[in-house]
């Protein structure tokens, strides 16, 4: 077996380096090491056939839910990192919503060593905003900072104090940090379910208004306005946020902000009949807020895509609406789901690879990363535009099976998932030619 990988006549789409064409692209000793046409100038190399396949940089998750330590039941680092390879993913960006919370060194480094062990692709952690997710007082930022945090958040909640929301961005632009904030104003979300509107009138279940996500967008906005901080909205999920978010980008301020496979591709009528697997926070809103997201990701008010996959256990789902837990697993869907909407026009391949790779980077400010670039490490994702397949949840890697598209028929499926110059997953279909 020879120590390179010629991956040969794919279409490779690189959006950092515009590059759109099909060629060939070699691997060696785990970087890029070529890319042209024809054949490159050394021989020693196994052959990967891309014909007909999309090649592009390995994606970057910038929000996931591991799960681990804690809920190894929901998932693992060994099981969440392999159903992100099956996804595409080459780097996944790991909350710190963790039992016990990842806020001081030791915990960053916990984490930091699992993946290093078990993990098959790239974990970056994300370290906590307060002590605890409480809420109540600001983390050593340094000390998260030197163990390797690469982001500040409590996802899963929001950072309900303004004036530690405050300190926390002026901080950030001191460390060239994000501060990624779940917004969600939890007086006026309290108890809710779903989103409010007709579907939760049909259904009897207590809604979350848009407001308790726009009053907090708005106020994370001022604050990066006035401390200069970078501030990274998750999961954006209606239409009012995009508008402040487009005003305050045309002011200047510091502000990324991200969108989800299931906010971009579901509606609030996902969860009709009482389906607990399409209860996900933000909720699904309506069909005129997915088609804002849309043109929001289109017109680049909204830099990337993240899945914000969170697993759950079946007794997690399977239990009455009110009690059950909120999230979707999305690591394997991500791209079937999006997928739709290039084949239908409503999105550029371009801009979702884009959304998916160099985006993620250049928030992180990881500039080897997200790119095809000679020289960058070798993190490839090979997949097919067209291939359609059925979702089966008792298919997946990932401990959580709970998705709301099981049993849909998609298009799009990776086909093969590399990681620093090693094949991390590869359809049944794929075959490598061995020299």
């Amino acid at each position: 077996m020879a120590t390179s990988l010629l991956i040969r006549d794919g279409r490779i789409i690189d959006p950092g380096q515009d590059i759109d064409k099909t060629g060939s692209l070699l691997i060696k000793e785990g970087k890029i090491a070529w890319l042209g046409d024809g054949t490159p100038p050394e021989d020693d190399y196994d052959v990967l056939d891309a014909k007909g396949l999309i090649v592009c940089p390995g994606f970057i998750d910038l929000h996931c839910h591991l799960r681990q330590p804690g809920d190894e039941e929901k998932e693992t680092i060994a099981t969440g990192t392999l159903a992100a390879a099956r996804g595409g993913f080459t780097t996944v960006c790991c909350m710190p919503n963790t039992n016990p919370p990842l806020d001081n060194e030791s915990m960053i480094n916990y984490v930091k060593a699992i993946a290093a062990n078990e993990g098959v692709i790239r974990m970056l952690p994300i370290g906590c905003v307060t002590v605890g997710r409480k809420g109540e007082e600001l983390v050593d930022m340094g000390e998260l900072e030197m163990a390797g945090a690469i982001a500040y958040s409590d996802d899963g909640a929001p950072v309900s104090s303004p004036e530690i929301m405050r300190r926390a961005l002026e901080y950030s632009r001191d460390f060239n940090r994000p501060i990624i904030d779940h917004c969600e104003n939890l007086f006026l979300s309290q108890g809710g379910q779903i989103n409010e509107g007709v579907v939760s009138l049909e259904l009897g279940l207590r809604g979350i208004p848009a407001s308790a996500e726009e009053l907090i967008v708005q106020r994370d906005l001022d604050l990066a306005r006035e401390t200069g901080g970078h501030v990274h909205i998750a999961h954006v999920s209606t239409e009012g946020s995009l508008e402040l978010i487009r005003a305050a980008r045309e002011q200047g301020v510091r502000v990324t902000a991200e969108v989800t496979p299931h906010h971009l591709t579901l509606t609030e009528e996902a969860v009709l009949g009482f389906k607990t697997n399409a209860k996900v926070n933000p909720p699904l809103r309506t069909e005129r807020d997915n088609l804002a997201l849309l043109r929001a990701l289109n017109d680049g008010v909204i830099d990337i895509v993240a899945t914000d996959h969170a697993p759950h256990t079946a007794a997690d789902k399977n239990c009455e609406f009110t009690q059950a837990a909120f999230g979707i697993s999305g690591f394997e869907t991500a791209l079937g789901s999006l997928a739709g909407l290039i084949l239908n026009s409503e999105l550029s391949l371009n801009t979702l690879i884009a959304a998916l790779t160099v985006g993620p980077a250049r928030i992180l400010g990881y500039e080897k990363l997200g790119t095809l670039e000679v020289g960058a490490p070798a993190d490839v994702t090979i997949f097919d535009l067209h291939k359609e397949w059925v979702v089966d949840a008792n298919q997946f890697a990932s401990r959580g099976r709970n998705t709301p598209l099981d049993g849909t028929t998609l298009k799009g499926r990776v086909m093969a998932t590399i990681f620093g110059g090693k094949v991390v997953y590869q359809d049944d279909s794929v075959k490598i030619e061995v020299r």
